[in-house]
């Protein structure tokens, strides 16, 4: 049997809510030709036999099931069994419009200088139901120009699920890294950004669907402090200098930067980076966020827009850790 031209890797873990729906979206895909892989990683819910069922029905599905690793390996194992030169990375709580694949497939046949193309997105609640944009962020770059400089002002790069990637030119950038957790997509893009063009289409091609129970408020500080240390490490790239995070298996506290990336500075520079994004995180400051800021004001760190998130803290209904906070502020 000849090859499909495009892999849809998915991994699921406990995505039972609405993995059928999303499933159901893949299938229902102007664009036919592809397999779909989808990788249970360790479920406790009915998720596995929700993926064979539907893989009874479609012969184009693969399944693949075994315990839990985590994301980042599933993501990469999913790269590594992918048979197709195209893969497209889908979510199992998102939705894609049908036109999805047959929109990103054209897009890299006619640019052939593109690696990565993602679009835009829709937000949707549990419900499935449109969410009203605040029209306060941009979306995605539709350029590679706009995404370098997306880089630089630490602006939206890509939507990661809904991502098409040629997959040589992701296996030759080492896949996702371990170290990553929780933002290792965004450490792929920058790692990419100099391999390959990348953009989205400026269309809404996939529903993403917003809960209260996401990665980016479950591990805000973990996921800003790679963030931060991501983008850190793609202007040493970008110098020359060689990234001492590419082969660890997890990031070293912040107080331990200086030492790896071997210089001085380094931690205090990230430590107050991270701060300053973690400043607006309600999750962030109502967990281990409010020791970081409490380490930052101990080491000497700047105290800009610290005492307005006294008041913030105030409006989470956190008045202990508001007066933690002022009382650091006053020492």
């Amino acid at each position: 049997m000849a090859s499909p031209a495009v892999t849809v890797a998915m991994s699921v873990h406990n995505g039972e809510p609405y993995l059928a729906e999303a499933i159901e979206s893949v299938l229902a895909q102007t664009f036919t030709d592809f397999e779909f892989l989808i990788l249970d990683d360790g479920s406790q819910d009915s998720s596995r036999e929700t993926i064979l069922r539907f893989a009874k029905r479609d012969p184009r599905i693969r399944p693949i099931l075994r315990e839990n690793r985590g994301l980042i390996a599933s993501l990469n194992q999913l790269i590594a069994e992918a048979e197709a030169p195209l893969i497209a990375r889908m979510d199992a709580d998102d939705i894609c419009r049908p036109q999805r694949f047959e929109r990103q497939v054209a897009f890299l046949a006619e640019h052939a200088d593109h690696g990565v193309v993602g679009s835009w997105s829709e937000d949707i609640d549990e419900r499935s139901q449109s969410i009203q944009r605040d029209g306060s962020g941009p979306d995605q770059p539709t350029s590679h120009e706009e995404f370098l400089e997306s880089i630089e002002i630490d602006g939206p790069l890509l939507c990661h699920p809904a991502v098409m990637y040629r997959t040589e030119v992701v296996r030759a950038a080492g896949g996702y890294h371990a170290a990553y957790r929780h933002c290792e997509d965004l450490d792929l893009w920058l790692r990419l950004a100099t391999r390959t063009h990348i953009c989205s289409i400026p269309e809404r091609l996939l529903r993403y669907r917003r809960t209260d129970n996401q990665i980016s408020k479950r591990f805000s500080v973990e996921q800003t402090t790679g963030a931060v240390v991501s983008r850190f490490a793609y202007h040493e790239r970008l110098a020359g200098r060689s990234d001492p995070t590419a082969t660890l298996e997890r990031l070293p506290p912040i107080s331990e930067l200086d030492t790896l990336f071997g210089r001085t500075g380094i931690s205090a520079k990230i430590r107050t980076e991270v701060v300053g994004h973690l400043l607006y995180s309600r999750h962030a400051l109502r967990g281990e966020g409010m020791d970081l800021v409490l380490d930052h004001i101990h080491r000497g760190g700047s105290r800009r827009g610290l005492w307005r998130t006294v008041v913030r803290l105030l409006t989470f209904g956190e008045p202990i850790r508001a007066a933690r906070l002022a009382r650091a502020l006053a020492a």
